[in-house]
């Protein structure tokens, strides 16, 4: 029998805690962690619009044990009911945070200085949250430096969820269970309607673009999506330029034919004259301005004003002039290209979809085309929960999602 001087608290959590499923995850999370726990209030919203309010009383056998589990309860939009300033220590070195650093999920956060709450700016996963002049912004560990005020523990924080969307934003046509027998048409119907919500109210889009577009035959269709204005920013890696490229000037990838799907002679050259010409014009945009690129997606973001980040990656060829090679840049540039992005689509590329998931914050809506279900998982896996997914040929869902856009 448990001892009734066994260390607890009382915390309390508020949101459209049941639709979302948050009420049982909570739930579950106190069991599973061998503590127990008692509903002192529970209130129900009583519209659609209204929250439901949870206060509880946790009860863990060691006060570690309570500390962890409150930790854990956190991120679930759970906070004790006694407020506290958050712990805030210096950082004694670059480069390093305090040892009991608090790590940033990718949810709203609010830390609790001063007597008040203030929101935390340029949320993201993994970071640490550093306090100065009255502000509370999210930073890389190697962003950190010596002196840098550093949030630790768990007190003083509150972390607001993204809660399952109601289709209210019309973004709940897909779940996270995913399923090659989803009807495409159905779903980029869905998408098509999104984007074009969002063109016309002005807000900026981001595609994270794999190679396999090219190899699909999807850059006819792309690069209309390009000229009708729907893509704002282009993430992708050194081979999409390189195959797009070599596409426009040989009309193939990787030495195959893309109309009659047969490799050509001494075709596999042809990804590295590419690479040469776009170097000898200095650039893609000098290969624009001199009539050297004349077709392509590359050639269409040129032409079109598109912000595009080449991120380069141990095994490219070449690289292009225009591809970033070292990596902490790389993550800069992506980063500042997504600011203020509120969608993004990622075309089949695992590398790039997973790393610019870790840069979003979970109010940014992701959606991921793979023929690859496994993509997607680990995408959501890896924390990136609002991301919902299409399993299915990214060339068709490009052909699609052009149609429908016209």
């Amino acid at each position: 029998m448990t001892d009734r001087t066994d260390p607890s608290e009382v915390v309390e959590a508020e949101g459209h805690l049941v639709d979302s499923e948050l009420l049982t995850l909570i739930f579950d999370t106190v069991i599973k962690s061998g503590a127990r726990f008692d509903v002192q209030q529970f209130d129900i919203g009583r519209t659609n619009e209204d929250f439901s309010h949870l206060r509880m009383k946790v009860t863990a056998p060691t006060p570690a044990a309570l500390q962890t589990l409150v930790e854990d309860l956190i991120p679930l939009g759970c906070h004790p009911i006694e407020e506290h300033d958050a712990l805030v220590r210096p950082a004694d070195r670059d480069r390093c945070a305090p040892e009991d650093f608090y790590s940033t999920t990718n949810h709203r956060t609010l830390v609790r200085h001063g007597g008040r709450w203030i929101d935390v700016a340029r949320q993201r996963m993994d970071a640490v949250i550093v306090l100065e002049d009255g502000r509370a912004d999210c930073r890389k560990l190697r962003d950190v430096r010596i002196g840098d005020r550093i949030v630790c523990g768990v007190a003083g924080i509150r972390i607001v969820p993204e809660f399952r969307e109601r289709d209210r934003l019309g973004f709940a046509f897909m779940t996270n269970d995913i399923s090659s027998e989803r009807r495409v048409e159905t779903s980029v119907e869905k998408l098509a309607g999104m984007l074009r919500e969002l063109k016309q109210a002005g807000r900026k889009i981001a595609f994270v673009v794999g190679p396999v577009v090219v190899h699909t035959g999807g850059v006819e269709y792309f690069s209309e999506l390009i000229r009708m204005g729907y893509v704002d920013v282009l993430l992708a890696g050194n081979a999409l330029a390189v195959h797009d490229v070599e596409n426009a000037l040989y009309g193939t990838s990787l030495g195959v034919d893309l109309k009659s799907g047969v490799p050509v002679e001494e075709g596999h050259k042809h990804h590295m004259r590419a690479i040469n010409t776009i170097s000898r014009a200095g650039g893609l945009r000098q290969a624009v301005e001199q009539g050297v690129l004349r077709s392509g997606i590359m050639y269409e973001c040129v032409r079109h004003g598109v912000d595009y980040v080449l991120a380069g990656s141990i095994r490219d060829d070449g690289p292009l002039p225009d591809t970033l090679m070292d990596l902490v840049e790389a993550q800069n540039r992506y980063t500042t290209a997504l600011d203020g992005v509120e969608m993004v689509l990622i075309l089949s590329t695992m590398l790039h979809g997973i790393g610019v998931g870790n840069m979003l914050p979970a109010w940014v809506r992701v959606a991921c085309v793979d023929i690859n279900p496994a993509v997607v998982t680990k995408l959501a896996d890896r924390g990136s929960s609002q991301t919902v997914g299409l399993v299915t040929d990214v060339g068709l869902f490009l052909h699609q999602l052009a149609r429908k856009l016209r």
